[in-house]
C-alpha cells in the first residue's frame, strides 16, 4: 500500500463499503474489502501521482464525505460525523467506482501506475479489478454493479478519462 496515501485510501474504501456493503458473511466482507481497496490505491496513485502531490494532500486534507453521502442519499450530514469520513477524497472514490464497475477501465489504469512516483510496486496483481471472479461479483454485487456505481462514478468520471487519454468513447462502461 502507499504508505503516504494510506489513510485516504483506507477511508475512501470504508466509504464505498458502507455506501455499496458486501454480501453477508465474513469471507465476502474479506473479499469485497480487498476489491475496494485496490481499487481505492489506484485511484489515489493516479491522483496523487507525485511526492509533492501527497505531502499536499497531507498538508491540505482531501475534503470530507460530505458530497458523496448526498449523491448517494446516505447518512446525513451532522456535526458529529466520524473522524475517518474526513480522510475521504470525492474524486478517489468517484474513480475507483469507475474502475470496479468497469474491468477494461481498470486495466489502462493499471497500466498507467508505472508513470506515477509511486509506480506499481505499491499497488501490486490487478486482477481482482481487471479479471474479477465470479467469486468476488458474488462477494461484492452493490459494489460491482455499473447502475448502482453510476451517481458516484460520474462525477469524476470524465477527468478519470481525460487523464489516461481515453477521450469520451469510454464515457460510460456499457448500457445502464
Amino acid at each position: 500500500m502507499l504508505s503516504d496515501l494510506s489513510p485516504v485510501i483506507a477511508a475512501s474504501a470504508r466509504w464505498l463499503l458502507s455506501a455499496f456493503p458486501p454480501a453477508a458473511g465474513p469471507l465476502n466482507d474479506a473479499l469485497a474489502e480487498a476489491q475496494a481497496r485496490h481499487a481505492a490505491t489506484i485511484a489515489a496513485a493516479l491522483r496523487y501521482p507525485t511526492a509533492l502531490d501527497a505531502e499536499l494532500l497531507n498538508l491540505l486534507g482531501p475534503g470530507g464525505s460530505g458530497a458523496l453521502d448526498q449523491v448517494t442519499g446516505g447518512r446525513p450530514l451532522t456535526d458529529a460525523v466520524p473522524a475517518w469520513r474526513t480522510r475521504v477524497d470525492e474524486t478517489v472514490v468517484s474513480w475507483a467506482a469507475c474502475l470496479l464497475a468497469d474491468p477494461a477501465l481498470a486495466a489502462v489504469a493499471a497500466a498507467c501506475l508505472a508513470a506515477t512516483h509511486h509506480g506499481a510496486q505499491g499497488v501490486g496483481d490487478a486482477r481482482r479489478l481487471t479479471i474479477p471472479s465470479p467469486r468476488d461479483h458474488r462477494a461484492a454485487p452493490l459494489l460491482r454493479h455499473p447502475d448502482l456505481l453510476g451517481p458516484v462514478a460520474d462525477l469524476h468520471r470524465e477527468s478519470l478519462l481525460g487523464l489516461l487519454d481515453l477521450g469520451p468513447a469510454l464515457a460510460s462502461p456499457g448500457p445502464r
